[in-house]
């Protein structure tokens, strides 16, 4: 069995007005990393940067899926984890965003839930 792919923003990327910024949910992801590191035992974490379009994810999920953080899963969800997924694309399930990625590693892997 393969990993699940988590995609996340860099930090400190330039968004026109050339302060540096960072993902509030891509950082939210990485606290629950850091709360749960057993969950990188199941991951692929990829960094990608800001600016559009994001070719590896475009590549997997298409461009109007290129958001982050976004969790590839490598394998079909079962029929009671559909009601984490954001969405398919090609045969590949995904989640996006930062509170349904924790929730769904909340019923897959028995961490906490986000409140």
């Amino acid at each position: 069995m393969g990993r699940d792919l988590l995609f996340l923003l860099k930090e400190d990327f330039v968004d026109g007005a050339g302060a540096p910024y960072f993902c509030p949910d891509c950082a939210q992801i990485t606290g629950v990393l850091s709360y749960f590191p057993k969950l990188r035992h199941h991951l692929d974490i990829r960094y990608v940067d800001f600016a559009r379009p994001r070719k590896e994810i475009v590549s997997l999920l298409g461009e109007q899926h290129q958001g982050c953080p976004v969790l590839i899963l490598d394998q079909p969800p079962g029929m009671d984890a559909l009601a984490y997924m954001s969405g398919q694309v090609g045969g590949k399930s995904f989640v996006s965003g930062a509170k349904a990625i924790s929730s769904y590693w909340a019923y897959k892997y028995g961490v906490s839930r986000p409140h």
